[in-house]
């Protein structure tokens, strides 16, 4: 038992659901920044999609999304896009939402004009259109509002109304217990009150050619004709009497769309038959889907219960999610007879092509699968575990001596086959009906997981560490000989090595390399290198299809390259799908030609199927969805959109926002801009939707906007134009206000110029004036100069007399002194007549008279002076004064002497007397401080 128990367990692990299903792009709330559910969806001309949330009213533009909260901060539950307005219903208000100049939502209530008529507790759950009618319906009534007339008009039915529905022609509404109604003339009419439209709730009522589709919540749908009600079988009834549905879309295709409580989406076609069941396992974010929405586009937007949805159900693209991890990331498929084999880094799993059945795992393959490969009619494996040969389910080993890379075949040898492995080339040989290992080839040793062999049996090597190795096999394939290391191309990370068009190419970050089989080097090839050019690069893996196309992946873009038939150069094509969406492994990339113009490619969670003959899309408009102006380091301001902005000086810093509402996954739109006034050139094509200007300097601006989709410039530019004001002290008015300033400034400076100058003028006659003056009294001191050097002349004059004077009277005083004592020695008997003699001797020499006359003569000369010294000197006496008189004229002490007929030593001891009677310092000399006074 529990041997079984065990072998259940492993079936039901290696079985993977494989339907390919459309790719669903999914909006969390927290990237949408609102409330988990949304009830209802519209979507208007430029294709902005609008959400009833629980939180408001959420519009998403392709690029950003916004909430405008319910006015009531309640749950809205209806939303219904008519004309250019969108009308929303919630907790007992609705109205409608109109875009003002700046691009944002304002409010306007219509319930409140008959806020009386509003029943307590009342919620609107549906919206419908009819002609000039807008119709409002709650569990209890619905109210029909005449756009024309303004007026309302209320349905009331007794037991409520469960649902409303409207169709091309009419409106319907279901009520519990009586069946579904049609309005008429603005009353309720009943059409049909069969027991199902008594017992079950109707989710939605579609138009047929003879009559009505209705589809019930847990019966499937009927076919009303008249008043015949026929089942109309699907093929899910038997799901969707167990899912409960709950919301329903009829498709453009004819198909119908519905969303279920607890099973997800189901897809019919219009005859019912089921196109795809998507749930939460098969990568739907939730299985409970309260509202469904076609676009324009024919994407399916699912409201959940966490979270919002869409799928791209009109795409060249389909996509295999493995959420179970059973399958691995995706290394290798092929389809071969009638089976679709994918190689995954968990094995080799299996299943019928173009099926909707079951992948399944190939018994003995578990691990790592590198590559396949048919030739001869056989699936040749190349695996982690060595190299297998696969029929069918089954798979058997025939060579396990280390991993294996991949296949090539050899040059005019059917029977053989080379393989790359962890160490070094092998050879495989079909003999008999049966394949397997010959030999390993000597004297290579190197990992082979890309290789190429040309007709003469030269065999190049790409080693991603090591770089492009070239050898040449013997003619047995069992020896490497003339081993040549290439020093160019460098190697490279994700770099690989094909063989297309009998030519051998080399790819990495630095460029592909195209062999010159003359010279044997590699050369750059200029158009496939412009593919890593712009930071392009993300691999270097190149792959060559069964139509002989090479192809290419790099960060935005995959490339393929065909062979021109009248030329010999290669023709581009290019799908943008970035590597960014694609999920793929880098350097392991993988595609693979499943027929004429489908592709699969291998990605880390499974796969996604390509057609590219089915690579047209719509052309889309590019718009300017949002403008905001601030001052630096203020919040940001909306400006009006469609009209010409003026701003002021400060508020020089613009935000463009712009959108192309398209929501495909796979493809990003690319934006170009040019703003004229600032730039010369148009900017880089890039993904990013916004713009910033910062620090705008005044003048005119014109801001162009072009969008690439699908690789394919959009026609339209969107344009705006808007001024940067000069600041107030540079308008016009400021420069007629500076003119007049410059005027008046110029005015008082000439004034003050003039003044100036003026008094300069007098200034300077001033000056010359006093100069003249001061000449005058330089005259006057240069005369006075020479009067008192003629005074000075007639003091030195009077001195130099006054001196000779004295002179003369010391030397008389000197001559009568000395016959004086000649006659003193004469004889005794004369001394009568000697004394007589000497008497009148003595009184010519009396000193009291030589010292008036010599007075009188030294003040004629020095005024004063004797004055001065006594008023200066108080206790000096005449003698003292005498002394001082002699000093003055500069006499020695020995020209002094004879003066007072004193001794020369007597002379010195007056002279130092007086010194201290004039209290002289030592280092003062006392002829000095006479001269001086």
């Amino acid at each position: 038992m529990k041997s079984k128990l065990h072998l259940l367990f492993v079936l039901v692990s290696f079985t993977v659901f494989s339907q390919e299903l459309p790719p669903i792009v999914k909006y969390p709330p927290i990237v949408y920044g609102a409330g988990n559910q949304s009830w209802m969806i519209s979507q208007n001309e430029q294709n902005y999609l609008y959400f009833a949330n629980n939180e408001g009213l959420l519009e998403f533009n392709g690029t950003n999304w916004k909430l405008y909260p319910t006015p009531n901060e309640t749950i809205m539950r209806s939303v219904k896009v008519i004309d250019n307005k969108i009308y929303t219903g919630c907790y007992m208000n609705f109205g409608y939402w109109t875009r003002q100049p700046n691009g944002k939502l304002t409010y306007t209530s219509l319930s409140d004009t008959i806020k009386s008529k509003i029943l307590d507790d009342e919620q609107f759950w549906n919206i419908l259109k009819y002609d000039q009618w807008i119709l409002f319906q709650s569990l209890n009534r619905i109210y029909i509002y005449d756009t024309k007339t303004k007026n309302f008009k209320i349905i009331s039915p007794e037991k409520g109304v469960i649902k409303s529905f409207s169709t091309k022609n009419s409106i319907y509404y279901q009520t519990a217990n009586e069946g579904l109604f049609e309005i008429e003339a603005g009353k309720g009419k009943l059409i049909s009150d069969h027991p199902v439209f008594k017992k079950y709730t109707i989710v939605n009522v579609f138009t047929l050619d003879d009559g009505l589709l209705v589809q019930t919540q847990l019966d499937g749908f009927y076919k009303l004709t008249g008043t015949a009600l026929t089942p109309f079988k699907t093929a899910v009834d038997a799901d969707l009497k167990s899912s409960f549905v709950y919301s329903s879309q009829r498709l453009q295709d004819g198909g119908y769309a519905l969303g279920t409580v607890s099973n997800g989406i189901y897809i019919l076609s219009k005859e019912g038959q089921l196109r795809y069941h998507i749930s939460q396992s098969k990568g739907l974010s939730n299985n409970t889907a309260l509202s469904l929405f076609e676009d324009k586009d024919q994407n399916v937007w699912v409201g959940l219960d966490n979270g919002i949805n869409c799928i791209n159900l009109q795409t060249p693209v389909h996509n295999f999610t493995d959420d179970t991890g059973v399958l691995g990331t995706v290394y290798a498929s092929i389809t071969y007879n009638g089976m679709l084999y994918v190689g995954t880094n968990q094995g080799l799993f299996c299943k019928k092509y173009q099926s909707n059945g079951d992948f399944q795992f190939i018994s003995g393959t578990k691990g790592q699968v590198w590559s396949l490969f048919v030739y001869d009619n056989t699936l040749f494996c190349g695996h982690d575990s060595g190299t297998f040969i696969v029929a069918n389910t089954s798979a058997r080993t025939i060579f396990s001596g280390s991993g294996t890379w991949k296949f090539e075949s050899v040059p005019n040898a059917k029977n053989q086959l080379i393989q790359g492995n962890y160490y070094g080339i092998s050879v495989l040989e079909k003999v008999g009906n049966q394949w397997q290992f010959r030999n390993k080839v000597q004297g290579f040793d190197y990992s082979s997981r890309y290789f190429e062999i040309t007709n003469n049996l030269e065999v190049y090597v790409s080693h991603e560490y090591k770089g492009i190795f070239r050898f040449k096999l013997d003619k047995n394939l069992l020896k490497a000989k003339e081993f040549y290391a290439y020093s160019a191309p460098k190697k490279g990370k994700n770099a690989s090595l094909i063989k297309f068009n009998n030519s051998i190419y080399y790819a990495y970050k630095g460029g592909i390399f195209k062999l010159n089989p003359a010279t044997k080097q590699f050369e750059k090839e200029k158009v496939l290198s412009s593919i890593f050019e712009k930071d392009e690069y993300t691999s270097g893996k190149l792959i060559v299809d069964n139509s002989n196309r090479i192809w290419l992946f790099s960060k935005n873009y995959i490339h393929y390259f065909s062979a021109s038939k009248l030329s010999n150069q290669l023709k581009q094509n290019i799908i943008p799908i970035p590597s960014s969406l694609t999920n793929s492994m880098l350097g392991f990339e993988n595609i693979t030609q499943i027929s004429k113009s489908t592709y699969l490619i291998g990605t880390t969670d499974g796969y996604y199927m390509l057609d590219i003959d089915d690579l047209s899309f719509k052309n889309y408009t590019v718009l300017i969805s949002e403008i905001s102006i601030n001052k630096q380091n203020q919040t940001l301001k909306d400006v009006v959109l469609n009209e010409e902005g003026r701003f002021k000086s400060n508020e020089n810093n613009i935000t463009l926002n712009y959108t192309v509402p398209e929501y495909n996954k796979y493809i990003n739109t690319e934006y170009q801009y040019l703003l004229e006034g600032f730039q010369n050139d148009w900017s880089e094509w890039s993904t990013k939707s916004s713009v910033n200007f910062k620090n705008l300097a005044p003048g005119k601006y014109t801001f162009k906007l072009k969008a690439k989709y699908a690789n394919t410039i959009l026609q339209n530019t969107a344009v705006y134009t808007f001024v940067v004001l000069k600041p107030w002290y540079l308008t016009y008015l400021a420069y007629f206000i500076y003119f007049l300033l410059i005027l008046i400034l110029a005015y008082f400076v000439n004034k003050t110029y003039r003044n100036f100058y003026r008094k300069q003028e007098e200034k300077l006659i001033e000056e010359n004036n006093l100069l003249l003056e001061i000449k005058e009294l330089e005259n006057e001191q240069q005369l006075m100069k020479l009067r008192n050097e003629q005074l000075s002349q007639d003091v030195d004059t009077k001195n130099r007399e006054l001196a000779v004077s004295t002179m003369s009277l010391n030397s008389k005083n000197e001559l009568l002194a000395f016959i004086k004592e000649d006659l003193k020695k004469t004889a005794q008997d004369d001394t009568k007549n000697i004394k007589s003699v000497i008497r009148t001797i003595n009184d010519n020499i009396t000193e009291e008279d030589s010292w008036k006359v010599f007075k009188e003569a030294f003040d004629s000369a020095d005024k004063d002076f004797l004055k001065r010294i006594k008023l200066l000197h108080p206790l000096l006496t005449p003698n003292d004064l005498r002394l001082c008189a002699y000093l003055r004229l500069n006499l020695s002490s020995k020209e002094i002497a004879p003066l007072f007929n004193i001794s020369v030593r007597s002379v010195e001891i007056k002279r130092y007397r007086l010194r201290k009677k004039m209290d002289l310092q030592h280092e003062n000399g006392l002829v000095e401080y006479i001269l001086a006074v």
